[in-house]
């Protein structure tokens, strides 16, 4: 018999769960590289930039426009490794309080 009751403590837990994870994408870094690493962007689980580091050979005039799509280069690839790792976060947070919903993914709602 469905216990009402049962499933919306889960449904707490979960919520409370996802918050605390949420909280710790702060703490999730990776980073991203262009141009054979001359270019680095490291981004946090909250998808903030944290630092970027250009390699100073390519501080002249003449290269501005290769360093800027260098950099939007390196940046979404570290946007694209710590998505992974955030939707792993929430994932394993998660993990084992609501049954296995087909279709439900709760690592991607954020």
């Amino acid at each position: 018999m469905f216990d009402m009751m049962k499933m919306m403590g889960k449904v707490k837990e979960m919520q409370t769960k996802m918050k605390e994870a949420q909280e710790r994408l702060e703490f999730i870094q990776d980073t991203g590289e262009a141009g054979g690493g001359m270019v680095k962007a490291t981004v946090n689980g909250k998808k903030q930039i944290i630092s970027i580091d250009i390699d100073e050979s390519l501080l002249v005039k003449e290269d501005k426009d290769m360093v800027q799509d260098l950099t939007v280069a390196a940046i979404n690839m570290a946007l694209e490794k710590v998505d992974i790792k955030a939707k792993e976060e929430i994932k394993n947070s998660t993990e084992g309080i609501l049954p296995n919903i087909p279709g439900m993914d709760f690592g991607n709602m954020f």
